[in-house]
């Protein structure tokens, strides 16, 4: 009976040339790296989020230097780079609140099964990146 059955492939050693592409990588995971880089990614533009909050709220001119640098952009950078960049900074945070939400629900219900697991993280992406075109549209000027 065991013979009638197709074998899986068991991946230990992935190679990244030969192995990545044929490996998939369930929900569950892709949120998991997902949130690794998210927080990489915040923890990398925290000195651009410092500079804008403090940009922001110093002063009128300086409020004004805040927005300037999403029209004309920061000196050689254009506009609309420093607002992907921003964009960027806008969905890691989400992406990381969301899952970090994700995983205090499992954490509170003690209930995690491979089904949930795999809902909960469709449902985790679905909301940041739907979080994130809603954003992105106000910073871009679609409404």
């Amino acid at each position: 009976m065991a013979d009638t059955l197709k074998q899986r492939p068991e991946f230990r050693n992935i190679n990244a040339l030969t192995d990545l592409r044929n490996y998939r990588l369930p929900p569950a995971g892709i949120v998991s790296i997902l949130h690794r880089i998210s927080g990489m990614v915040m923890f990398l533009l925290l000195p651009l989020v410092i500079w804008l909050f403090d940009t922001s709220v110093t002063s009128e001119v300086s409020f004004d230097t805040f927005r300037s640098a999403f029209e004309a952009g920061l000196g050689p950078v254009p506009g609309v780079l420093v607002k992907l960049v921003v964009l960027g900074l806008i969905w890691a945070y989400l992406h990381h609140f969301t899952a970090g939400v994700r995983h205090l629900l499992m954490d509170a219900t003690h209930s995690v099964s491979k089904e949930q697991g795999k809902s909960s993280a469709i449902i985790t992406l679905a909301v940041s990146l739907l979080l994130t075109a809603a954003l992105g549209a106000k910073l871009f000027g679609l409404y």
